[in-house]
């Protein structure tokens, strides 16, 4: 029987589409119960478009982060999931949504250099040679949860942050897959 996965994705959703075709062309032998945003995104219709259940679970309209969460946790229980993959999920999990349910992100830089939002432009600030994409269990920090898969992007010469980004995204897609793949063995590291 395959394994239950819960996407969770805050905008334009390419790397939950990734996914979504995966399952669909069968190279990820998983079900995605539904796709989640925490706000109005094009990943909610995207998600429609490919077949899949969405739900919007809209922060804003929460008094506070332990009722969104709660919602939350109550939306994926009912999904009974094996694994919840953040996608671009732009919010902190809270820790009662964290020892509830395993959960996996995707991060567009080598953890645990440039941590955060703003990983994709630190990493130019900084001026390294490589930065890359990693998949990584998520823990109560921010992105501090132990690696599981990472793959490096060269930075190149007049490089900007968008030009950057995409080359990650490239590679963040494959290996968002090839993560899920090992998920669905029973070889998540």
């Amino acid at each position: 029987m395959a394994k239950r996965i819960v996407l969770l994705a805050s905008g334009a959703g390419s790397l939950a589409t990734s996914v979504m075709k995966a399952v669909q062309d069968g190279s990820l032998d998983l079900v995605i119960t539904r796709v989640i945003s925490d706000r109005p995104a094009p990943v909610l219709e995207i998600a429609r478009s490919h077949g899949f259940q969405s739900a919007l679970v809209d922060y804003s309209l929460f008094n506070n982060r332990q009722e969104w969460s709660d919602a939350l946790v109550t939306l994926i229980d009912d999904d009974h999931v094996d694994l919840v993959v953040s996608l671009g999920f732009m919010r902190i999990l809270p820790a009662n949504f964290l020892t509830h349910f395993k959960v996996i992100n995707t991060h567009p830089a080598l953890l645990p250099l440039f941590p955060g939002a703003h990983a994709v432009r630190d990493a130019l600030s900084a001026g390294v040679l490589e930065t890359g994409t990693s998949v990584h269990w998520v823990d109560s920090g921010v992105d501090t949860g132990k690696v599981i898969s990472q793959v490096a992007v060269e930075i190149l010469a007049g490089d900007t942050e968008e030009s950057l980004h995409e080359r990650i995204k490239i590679q963040e897609r494959k290996l968002i897959v090839e993560s899920l793949q090992n998920f669905s063995r029973g070889k998540l590291g």
